[in-house]
């Protein structure tokens, strides 16, 4: 337990970090892009060689596809909702960080307004996190790689959390946010996440095999689904076609860390 808590906190100091540069420096757009996108390509490594991979190895075929199919709609499902959500804020378009409307800071909007759109907004935030971190506290209680998956997954987080948090708080900052307001939404995402680390960890002792693999797989579902939904349209768009390359770079390093660690 104490091992998943140390490694979720270490996943979701990214988020500290990342609100930290992005309250307080200007960084190049493509940058942050490249970040995002060497992120997302260790994130689609660890989901398919090690994820997936553990999750057959562990159970059936059917509690595989089953879970991963559950995890990949249920994402989409919430990401819908808080869309329409976020979106009722004159401020936004919806809940992404590149949704925010332009002059936002001059838009007024209602008290009610502001807490429905801020609602969704953070709930969005821990809906990107949950699932990457999670799987980071379920491979640590996986039977076949264990700690080296997890390594593997702690990196993949931090380094997709990092860009993206500094990507959100820089639309925060834009809808005319306060600081105060910026650090403690994601001090609350920081806390939740590591908490879904912990509980990945926990929900799987003497659970059998098939469901093992079920939970390993609904993570997996739900990381390809945020890459498809998040993470690569938002780097293409800050970055352009370069971003590819920074994706390939970080699919190869996340193979040779697991090759290093296993």
């Amino acid at each position: 337990m104490t091992t998943a808590f140390l490694f979720g906190a270490l996943a979701s100091s990214a988020f500290i970090v990342g609100v930290a540069i992005g309250l307080f420096t200007n960084p190049p757009r493509k940058v942050v892009a490249a970040l995002l996108a060497f992120g997302g390509g260790i994130l689609v490594s660890a989901l398919t060689f090690d994820l997936m991979e553990e999750a057959f190895e562990t159970g059936n075929t059917a509690s595989v596809l089953t879970g991963f199919m559950i995890g990949a709609i249920i994402y989409v499902v919430i990401t819908v909702i808080l869309d329409r959500m976020a979106a009722r804020s004159p401020k936004r378009e919806g809940r992404h960080s590149q949704d925010v409307v332009e002059d936002a800071h001059r838009k007024p909007e209602t008290a009610e307004q502001a807490v429905i759109s801020g609602t969704a907004i953070l709930a969005g935030t821990v809906l990107d996190g949950i699932p990457e971190n999670a799987a980071i506290g379920i491979s640590l209680q996986a039977p076949g790689e264990g700690h080296s998956l997890g390594i593997v997954l702690l990196a993949a987080v931090f380094l997709s959390n990092l860009p993206n948090t500094i990507t959100s708080t820089v639309g925060m900052r834009q809808e005319g946010r306060s600081r105060a307001y910026i650090f403690g939404v994601w001090l609350i995402v920081a806390i939740a996440c590591t908490a879904s680390a912990v509980a990945g960890y926990a929900l799987l002792g003497g659970l059998p095999a098939n469901v093992v693999a079920a939970m390993l797989a609904l993570a997996a579902g739900s990381i390809l689904a945020l890459l498809a939904d998040t993470v690569f349209p938002e780097a293409f768009e800050n970055g352009g076609p370069f971003v590819a390359l920074a994706t390939a770079v970080g699919f190869a390093a996340a193979l040779l860390l697991a090759q290093l660690t296993g």
